[in-house]
């Protein structure tokens, strides 16, 4: 039954995206303003320098004529949220801008999304942003076509009904959310991390501009660049991995751990390119296996002592890795071989040269955590649900080993 506050689309089909009738096939070559264009994870992905501008052309096959666009005051104030809107307007839609997304969304700013959004009867949402606006906008697109509130979606396809056709363009080369079907929203007031995913959610374009990393603070570089780096390593060995996933992780690796010193001093567009790319990718092999330890234990640092989440996971990542490497230290050697002699051992040591590059703090106890708070954080990490995928299992005493490590 639908929920009376729950609207049908208009421009989609069960599948959550247009009909091929309304020019969801292929394109012969990439849309106006893309250098490039590809079909890959289900998603059409366009990216070039200045490929935002196909984000009109890309709404209209998707049967869009009135917008949503999720950014955050940040975004904003960079003027990236403007030429996106410039270029939905230009192709004959009306756009509604919604800019208030914080870091680490909580159910409160999607429900202020949705509230926002309800009476324009919009049929399209697209996200300029980083993984926060996209994360926000997939949970606006839950409510509005599905209606009940985000806890009603904690889980694995649970939309009832299709959902908009949406489109994303990632502000940073980190979260990878742009190539994953979850939202990751915040249970307001109880900071319990919600996974919501549906395959009707994932964005059914994605715009990979090289211009939109450009004016990231080198602090945002360091730390959305360590987050997708973290995807490659902890998707890698997933108890969920398979041969394609592990290829996705290793090409993201690849690309990833090739760019991120010299995209961390502003580099050229070529560098920036292969950065999205790369986080890209990686966020594509989380979707098709899952992460581990690291993000677990990570989590709860968030959550608690509010440190960044890309600060988080590679305070906790290299100790995971040495502990991993029992069991996986064969595909630990793969990724060392790029970078550094050594095998795991060796891929820590990189990822701590890595983390030290970055200016990320490289202790816990830098970070405002006694050691009296291990024993709670290891009882909350090993709660977590991505543990459960890591390749060595971990109790509540392992994580406080790790934690302990890293203090």
């Amino acid at each position: 039954m639908t929920r009376p506050d729950a609207i049908v689309p208009l421009a989609a089909s069960p599948s959550g995206a247009a009909s091929e009738a309304e020019g969801m096939k292929a394109p012969e070559g990439p849309p106006a303003g893309a250098a490039w264009a590809a079909r890959f994870g289900g998603s059409q992905v366009v990216g070039g320098p200045g490929s935002l501008a196909a984000m009109g052309e890309l709404g209209r096959r998707l049967g869009g004529r009135r917008a949503l666009l999720v950014t955050d005051p940040g975004v904003r104030a960079a003027g990236h949220a403007a030429r996106g809107e410039q270029a939905l307007r230009e192709a004959g839609l009306e756009v509604a801008l919604f800019d208030g997304v914080e870091e680490n969304p909580t159910t409160r700013h999607v429900e202020a999304g949705t509230a926002f959004a309800r009476e324009l009867r919009i049929d399209l949402i697209a996200a300029v942003g980083g993984g926060s606006a996209m994360d926000c906008a997939k949970g606006i697109n839950f409510l509005l076509t599905n209606g009940g509130r985000m806890e009603d979606y904690w889980g694995t396809g649970l939309a009832a009904r299709p959902m908009l056709p949406s489109i994303a363009a990632p502000t940073t080369a980190g979260t990878g959310s742009e190539a994953q079907c979850y939202a990751l929203i915040e249970q307001e007031g109880t900071r319990r991390k919600m996974a919501c995913g549906d395959e009707k959610a994932r964005f059914a374009a994605v715009v990979l501009d090289p211009d939109l990393t450009a004016t990231c603070p080198r602090r945002v570089r360091a730390l959305t660049g360590m987050d997708a780096i973290s995807h490659a390593v902890e998707s890698l060995v997933s108890l969920r991995g398979s041969l394609l996933s592990e290829a996705l992780s290793r090409e993201a690796w690849r690309l990833l751990s090739g760019s991120f010193a010299r995209v961390l001093e502003g580099s050229d567009e070529v560098v920036r390119q292969r950065m999205l790319v790369g986080a890209h990718l990686a966020g594509a092999a989380v979707e098709a296996s899952m992460l581990g330890a690291a993000h677990a234990a990570a989590n709860p640092l968030t959550s608690r002592f509010q440190i960044p989440h890309g600060a988080a996971v590679l305070l906790m990542l290299p100790h995971v890795v040495r502990y991993n490497a029992a069991v996986v230290a064969a595909r630990y050697d793969e990724l060392a071989a790029e970078v550094v002699s050594g095998g795991a051992g060796g891929l820590a040591g990189w990822l701590e040269s890595a983390r030290t590059l970055a200016g990320l703090p490289e202790r816990l106890s830098e970070c405002g955590v006694a050691r009296t708070d291990l024993p709670s954080l290891a009882a909350d990490a090993a709660c977590q649900w991505t543990g459960r995928f890591n390749p060595r299992p971990a109790t509540s005493a392992d994580f406080e080993r790790l934690y302990d490590a890293a203090w």
